[in-house]
């Protein structure tokens, strides 16, 4: 059999690459292949459980009132899938005591839906996010009011 100038028995040139073009090294430091940016699985995970997720809430607020209005804002899941945090919009104790009652049925609801080596388990948590946009929105309207009223009192006065 002969050879194509310039490759190895693999039929891969001397640059690491193969026939078609695509880099056979594997990915770079950053995760690249063949200067492509990929989409790491783990973040494709979270996206399908957290869509998985939040429409077997929404089935669920039908049987469980505590369960209305909840938004899942996203998930994030260990590598090895054996856990996965879902981050709710917000969190009181009667939320909670509902998804932990409900967190079986879930579980149960990915393993039908996705097909993964594993089925997480799952746990519950406000989202920092959510809190700490909160608290910049009430520092703006602090500071929307201190305007207001400054702006007020300088009318009052001229």
């Amino acid at each position: 059999m002969r050879r194509r100038r310039g490759t190895d028995r693999r039929g891969a040139d001397r640059r690491g690459t193969d026939r078609r073009g695509t880099d056979r090294r594997g990915p770079g430091p950053a995760g690249t292949r063949g200067g492509a940016e990929r989409y790491p699985r783990t973040a494709r995970v979270n996206q399908v459980l957290q869509e998985v997720i939040a429409e077997e809430l929404e089935r669920l607020v039908d049987a469980d009132d505590r369960l209305r209005l909840t938004t899942v804002t996203a998930v994030a899941t260990e590598p090895d899938l054996r856990h996965a945090v879902v981050f709710v919009d917000s969190l009181s104790e009667e939320r909670r005591a509902a998804l932990d009652d409900r967190r079986v049925h879930l579980q149960a609801a990915i393993a039908r839906q996705v097909r993964l080596k594993r089925t997480p388990r799952l746990s519950f948590q406000a989202d920092p996010a959510v809190a700490s946009g909160e608290r910049v929105e009430s520092m703006l309207r602090r500071l929307r009011h201190g305007r207001a009223s400054a702006a007020d009192e300088e009318g009052e006065d001229g």
